[in-house]
């Protein structure tokens, strides 16, 4: 079984994509980990520490060829502030929930919760249901590993 021991941020790499394995948000935190491809095959993930994967990273095979890891969609909701300061006021709401969010310039994804939507509605956001990729902020605990940047600002 081919074996996976290093990753590369997406975009820092050339790499002959040999395969790809999609995975939910809560999915890529990973260390090691038997990995089902896109094509049926499977790798072995054996990295030394965990890392947070988010979507085009690479996971480098011991044949040279690299996995690419995609984001799977999922079921969200947008909220849509009235400015930039009630932005702020909202995802400080959810920060205060430790709820996993994607912070973006006008618009923060969460995962659909009803209560959170009611409460966000009531505060004056515009919630809606959308299915997307979602590659939520780390909380300033997690491990992550290599120093492996945030990657939310590519998935606008």
């Amino acid at each position: 079984m081919r074996r996976v021991t290093t990753y590369l941020p997406a975009g820092t790499s050339d790499e002959t994509i040999a395969g790809s394995v999609t995975l939910a948000h809560d999915e890529r935190h990973l260390r090691r980990k038997l990995l089902h491809l896109e094509d049926g095959d499977m790798v072995m993930l054996d990295l030394k520490q965990p890392v947070l994967l988010a979507h085009g990273d690479l996971l480098l095979l011991d044949d040279g060829n690299a996995i690419e890891v995609r984001a799977a969609e999922e079921k969200l909701f947008e909220v849509i502030p009235r400015d930039r300061l009630h932005l702020v006021e909202l995802a400080w709401h959810l920060g205060n929930r430790h709820l996993p969010a994607q912070i973006e310039e006008e618009r923060i994804l969460i995962l659909r919760d009803h209560v959170i939507r009611d409460m966000l509605t009531g505060l004056g956001a515009t919630v809606t249901e959308v299915t997307e990729r979602f590659q939520p902020m780390r909380g300033a605990y997690h491990s992550h590993g290599g120093g492996h940047s945030n990657h939310n600002h590519d998935h606008a």
